[in-house]
C-alpha cells in the first residue's frame, strides 16, 4: 500500500518536473522574443523620436477617465497631476462611485466645480448619474457624480459621457509621467487597426514625488514592496513585450490604459460582474474582433509609464493576489471558447493555452510539487539526481529568467540608475525564488478555491 502511493507521489512530481521544464522554456522563449523586440524598439525611438512629436500635431483627442469611491486623501493631488499631463487635447473625467467621505466637496471646492450639461454619447446600463459638473478654473475637466456601482459601473459611466474617439482608463492612486499619454497614443496614429495600446506599470514605493511629477526614482525599503519591482520588471519586459510581439496580448493594465472607444462600447463594455474587469475586456475584445472578423491590433508600449504604489503588508499583498487571481479565472473561463480556436489567431492558440496552463492550473502544480519533493527528501525516497534536477528547473532557472528582466532595464531604460539598484535588484531576484515565489502560488491557490466558492467582492 505505502509502495503503491510512493510510486503515485514519484510519477507526480516527475509530472511537476515536466511542468518546470515546459514552463521555464516558454519564459526563455519570451525572454528572447522581448530582448529582440526591445532592441529594435529602442532602435526606432532613435530615429523617429522627432516624428513622433511632430504626429502628435494630429494626435486624437483623449478623454482620461478616473474612477473613485472614497479617495479624500489623495483626489486633489491626484487630478492635478493629471492636469498637468502634456498632451495637445485632452480632458479628465473624475467619477466619484458613490463615495460615503468628503471626495465630492472637495473636488468641488477645490476646482471651484459648478453644474454642467455633459451630452450622453454611449448607453451602456450603469447605476443612476446624480449631478454633472464643471471645473470653472480648469474647462477640460469635468466631474460625474453617481450612485456606488464599483469601478467597472464608473468606467461605464464615464465611457457613456466620453466626447472623444479615445479614452484612458486609470486608477485614482496611479500617477502618470507627463509624456505617457503623448507616448501611449502613437500606435493609434500610426495604425487605423489600433483599438487598444497599454503602457508601463512601475512601483511608486520609494520615489520621491514633487508637483505631479516624479523627481527621484529610487527602490523601496520594504522587501516585499521590491520583490514587487522585480515582479513588474519580469511581466513587463519579459512577458507583455513579447506577447505583443506575437500579436496575443491578453492584459493591459487597468491602471493605465487607452482604448478606441467606439470598439468598447460595441463590446459591450466593462462586465459589472467580474473581479477582473480589465483583462477580462481585453480578451472580450478579442473574441469580438475575431468574431465580428474585425482587423484589430493590441499594442503594448514599454517606455510610458505610470507610477502606483504596491502593498507593503502580507495581508495587503495576499488580498491583491487572490483578487488578481479570480480575475485572471473569470476572465480566461467567460472565454474559453477561444481556446485552440484558429480563427482568433495566436490569442487562440498560444496565449489563452499558456494563461489556462500555466496561469490558471501552474500555482496547484507548483505548490503540490513542492509538498510531494520535501515529502519524499523527509522520509528518504528522493535520488540526489532528482533533488538536484528538481531545484534547478524550480528555482535556479528561475533566478536566470528575473536577472534576464534587469539586463533588458539595463539595456533599455535605465529608470534605475544607480549601480546599487541594479545590486539590490540582482539580490531580489535571486531570493524571490525561495520562499516569496512559494508564497504567491498559495495566495493564487486561495484565489482559485474563492473564485470556486463565488467569492467576487473586491476584497
Amino acid at each position: 500500500m505505502l509502495d503503491g502511493i510512493l510510486n503515485i507521489i514519484r510519477i507526480f512530481n516527475y509530472v511537476v518536473f515536466i511542468y518546470f521544464i515546459t514552463l521555464n522554456i516558454w519564459y526563455f522563449s519570451l525572454n528572447i522574443i522581448a530582448y529582440f523586440g526591445l532592441k529594435k524598439y529602442m532602435l526606432r525611438l532613435q530615429i523617429t523620436m522627432p516624428n513622433d512629436k511632430l504626429l502628435l500635431n494630429s494626435a486624437p483627442p483623449v478623454t482620461l477617465l478616473t474612477p473613485a469611491h472614497n479617495e479624500s486623501e489623495n483626489c486633489i493631488s491626484s487630478v492635478k497631476s493629471q492636469l498637468k499631463i502634456q498632451y495637445p487635447d485632452m480632458r479628465v473625467l473624475f467619477i466619484n462611485d458613490g463615495s460615503t467621505d468628503d471626495t465630492l466637496e472637495k473636488m468641488i471646492k477645490a476646482f471651484k466645480m459648478e453644474p454642467e450639461f455633459l451630452p450622453q454619447t454611449s448607453f451602456l446600463k450603469t447605476e443612476k448619474v446624480i449631478e454633472i459638473y464643471q471645473s470653472r478654473t480648469y474647462p477640460n475637466l469635468w466631474l460625474i457624480d453617481k450612485e456606488n456601482g464599483k469601478k467597472a459601473d464608473a468606467l461605464n459611466v464615464g465611457i457613456n459621457y466620453c466626447q472623444t474617439p479615445l479614452f484612458c482608463a486609470i486608477d485614482n492612486d496611479s500617477m502618470l509621467e507627463q509624456d505617457s499619454i503623448s507616448r501611449v497614443v502613437i500606435p493609434f496614429i500610426e495604425d487605423t487597426r489600433t483599438i487598444v495600446s497599454g503602457g508601463i506599470i512601475r512601483m511608486a514605493n520609494g520615489c520621491t514625488f514633487e508637483d505631479g511629477h516624479i523627481t527621484k526614482v529610487d527602490l523601496p525599503k520594504n522587501i516585499l514592496a521590491r520583490f514587487q519591482v522585480m515582479e513588474y520588471l519580469r511581466a513587463f519586459y519579459g512577458g507583455r513585450l513579447a506577447w505583443d510581439i506575437l500579436d496575443a496580448s491578453l492584459i493591459v493594465s487597468g491602471a493605465f490604459g487607452v482604448f478606441r472607444h467606439s470598439t468598447v462600447v460595441a463590446a459591450g463594455g466593462y462586465r459589472h460582474n467580474t473581479i477582473g474587469e480589465d483583462m477580462e475586456l481585453i480578451v472580450r475584445l478579442h473574441k469580438y474582433c475575431g468574431d465580428n472578423k474585425i482587423p484589430y491590433k493590441i499594442r503594448y508600449i514599454p517606455d510610458p509609464v505610470a507610477w502606483t504604489e504596491g502593498p507593503t503588508t502580507l495581508r495587503d499583498l495576499g488580498k491583491q493576489r487572490d483578487r488578481w487571481q479570480r480575475g485572471l479565472l473569470d476572465s480566461i473561463l467567460s472565454n474559453i471558447t477561444m481556446l485552440f480556436r484558429p480563427k482568433y489567431k495566436c490569442v487562440g492558440m498560444i496565449a489563452m493555452p499558456f494563461y489556462f496552463i500555466y496561469e490558471m492550473l501552474g500555482p496547484l502544480i507548483e505548490m503540490l510539487g513542492y509538498l510531494f519533493f520535501f515529502f519524499l527528501i523527509i522520509i528518504g525516497y528522493a535520488s540526489w539526481t532528482y533533488v538536484i534536477a528538481f531545484l534547478l528547473v524550480a528555482v535556479i532557472l528561475g533566478m536566470c529568467l528575473s536577472v534576464f528582466s534587469l539586463v533588458l532595464e539595463e539595456l533599455s531604460f535605465h529608470r534605475y540608475p544607480k549601480f546599487s539598484h541594479l545590486l539590490k535588484l540582482m539580490g531580489v531576484a535571486i531570493i524571490e525564488n525561495i520562499g516569496y515565489r512559494q508564497l504567491n502560488s498559495w495566495w493564487r491557490i486561495k484565489g482559485t478555491w474563492s473564485f470556486m466558492r463565488k467569492k467576487q467582492n473586491w476584497n
